[in-house]
């Protein structure tokens, strides 16, 4: 049998690049740490207003007493919930509209125009319109966050549908391959990284909608707290609530990277 292993230098190269990645990590904890510390001793000391812009510890008890209550997993459930439904049916939706719009030449040239204005247009503006449409509850959230993605996802998608390789394509319908084999076994594979690349813009997107619609409309979410805290001028709710909001953020683009990863490997025992 042929020996697979790799080579004495691939080896010090794969270490070498396992202690990088590990003195990165170790530097971005450290500096994480020293802004808190920087943030709780300032507060301590006098140099900034701890009403204004709270601290660390005041951060810590608030979320200890949202735990205790039972509130803080039921506001991040419910806005965890709505960003993944609308991050998840606006790139379906806009994955599907982009292939229709490569299938028919006539229906992108149609779209096209009104894709544009409506990616210019704020989507904001249509909050009240989405909540007199949907009522004042997670379907008007929702909708919102769909609208964000959606737009995005369809223009991605559309643009690398239409730059993939034309000599392949030309190859493909000198031999008879019809649109669907086409898409199938060409555009759409060729077209991975972009599908990838728009899931990730499409998780920030998908939390700016909802946390926009949370404070236009909502009794519970992260964006709920944080819209309340500054009512109350309760800051260390805001604050909390902006750093948890940060935290399921992170994590969610993480899983879309675990995904891009497991994706990338799947090709790749696959050729």
């Amino acid at each position: 049998m042929n020996d697979v292993s790799p080579s004495p230098r691939r080896r010090a190269y794969l270490r070498r690049r396992a202690r990088q990645a590990r003195v990165i990590r170790v530097w971005q904890a450290a500096l994480l740490l020293a802004l808190f510390g920087l943030w709780e001793l300032s507060t301590r000391l006098g140099w900034s207003d701890g009403f204004l812009i709270s601290s660390p510890s005041r951060i810590a008890a608030t979320v200890a007493r949202l735990w205790s209550d039972g509130q803080l997993w039921r506001h991040i459930g419910t806005s965890v919930l709505e960003t993944v439904i609308g991050f998840t049916a606006g790139t379906a939706l806009g994955t599907a509209a982009a292939v229709c719009m490569w299938w028919s030449e006539s229906l992108s040239r149609v779209l096209d125009p009104y894709l544009v204005v409506l990616n210019a247009l704020p989507k904001t503006a249509l909050g009240p319109i989405f909540i007199v449409w949907m009522g004042a509850g997670t379907g008007a959230i929702v909708t919102m966050t769909l609208a964000i993605s959606l737009i995005v996802t369809i223009l991605n998608m559309y643009q690398g549908f239409e730059t993939t390789d034309s000599e392949k394509l030309r190859l493909m319908r000198s031999l008879g391959a019809g649109k669907g084999q086409m898409l199938r076994l060409l555009v759409f594979p060729a077209n991975c990284a972009t599908l990838l690349a728009t899931l990730k813009v499409n998780v920030g997107l998908s939390w700016v909608g909802v946390i926009m619609g949370e404070f236009l409309v909502s009794r519970a979410g992260l964006g709920y707290l944080i819209v309340y805290g500054s009512q109350v001028f309760n800051m260390d709710l805001v604050m909390a609530s902006v750093l948890i909001l940060a935290a399921a953020a992170v994590v969610m683009y993480r899983l879309v990277l675990r995904a891009e990863k497991y994706l990338n490997h799947l090709l790749g025992v696959m050729q």
